[in-house]
């Protein structure tokens, strides 16, 4: 398998995770998206939508969007699982995964930024109060989520990581790199703690890659 990512990027993170947590091996592609490499003719025949991350599977096909190459792994390689094997509970994994993927992670985009900073002119004091509305606001919903959950569990879900704590993770190193203040979101923090404890969450930080950047 060859992984096509970048070091800061959120959704390449959620995969090194998923990569780690399954003990899979794979040849690294970096993406330098400040660069655009992600706009090079290469790597847009690979992802048409300039992307990353992209996952080609040795099998002649490249899978895009993290979640459905998470979900992939999950189900070529499913020990030990990333969802849990109740119906009810895996698709509550799913919603608070998608909160992240789907709701709040777009808004922090790279490709976002530039058009709010760019073409319609914000100013970095503008940039800075997006984040801090959007990445707040989201993180503040995945806490009331997690406030739900009976128990006091190590993690997302229960006392084994999954794909919720997954995608939590990239999120909060997010909003500690944007300075937003999330220091009131009680088991987020818990959990991300616990989740940062591990090898697995720790091996696949930004500042432990081959293209890591100060």
């Amino acid at each position: 398998m060859t992984f096509h990512g970048y070091f800061r990027s959120s959704s390449s993170y959620r995969c090194r995770i998923a990569f780690n947590i399954k003990g899979i091996d794979y040849d690294f592609r970096p993406v330098h998206l400040k660069s655009g490499a992600q706009t090079g003719e290469d790597f847009r025949a690979l992802n048409p939508q300039k992307l990353v991350p992209a996952l080609e599977t040795g099998e002649g096909t490249t899978l895009i969007q993290s979640l459905a190459i998470i979900e992939w792994l999950d189900e070529t390689h499913p020990e030990p699982p990333l969802l849990s094997r109740d119906p009810l509970t895996r698709a509550q994994e799913r919603g608070f995964a998608q909160v992240i993927a789907c709701e709040i992670h777009p808004l922090q985009n790279l490709r976002v930024l530039k058009y709010l900073t760019g073409e319609l002119g914000a100013s970095e004091d503008q940039k800075n109060a997006w984040l801090a509305q959007w990445l707040g606001d989201g993180l503040a919903a995945c806490e009331g989520l997690l406030q739900k959950q009976a128990g006091d569990t190590r993690f997302c879900f229960g006392e084994t990581p999954g794909l919720a704590d997954i995608c939590l993770v990239p999120q909060v190193f997010s909003a500690e790199r944007f300075n937003v203040d999330i220091s009131g979101l009680t088991r987020v923090r818990e959990i991300y703690d616990n989740c940062a404890a591990l090898p697995e969450f720790e091996g696949a930080h930004p500042k432990n890659q081959p293209d890591f950047e100060a």
